[in-house]
């Protein structure tokens, strides 16, 4: 059972963070699950910490990017939406080069705050950084 409320599509979400630091820096949207959203970004210069490295802001940047619009597509009431109100970050593993892929699942969604986890995994499945995101539910306007 899917826990998305508002209809979207991968296209959709690509075409609304046009002109953005997500397109920017070339994150790209490619599945929309019963339960989680999955976008994959390039680990290249864009994305490099000056030692040839992924940034570790650059992984926070993916981990709040697939949490936020998770977040707001779970709502049904078009009068609310969601908004950061904390993000951690683990880093656990280097990356210098090709694609990095995370997914955000939700372990908490309340009428007030939501919880999000967001796994980002290398090329080989293997575990890059674990991040935790605390989205507030409040008035649009």
């Amino acid at each position: 059972m899917s826990i998305w409320k508002r209809p979207a599509s991968l296209e959709a979400l690509a075409t609304q963070c046009q002109q953005t630091l997500v397109a920017h820096i070339g994150i790209e949207f490619t599945e929309l699950g019963d339960d989680c959203l999955r976008g994959r970004m390039p680990v290249d210069a864009r994305t490099h910490q000056p030692y040839g490295l992924l940034h570790g802001g650059a992984s926070v940047v993916l981990a709040e990017t697939l949490g936020s619009i998770a977040a707001n597509l779970c709502l049904a009431d078009e009068s609310k939406m969601a908004v950061g109100m904390e993000i951690n970050a683990n880093h656990v593993r280097a990356v210098r080069e090709g694609w990095v892929e995370g997914c955000a699942r939700p372990l908490h969604l309340g009428s007030t705050t939501q919880l999000w986890e967001i796994r980002i995994e290398d090329e080989r499945g293997r575990l890059v950084c674990m991040s935790r995101l605390t989205m507030a539910v409040v008035n649009r306007g």
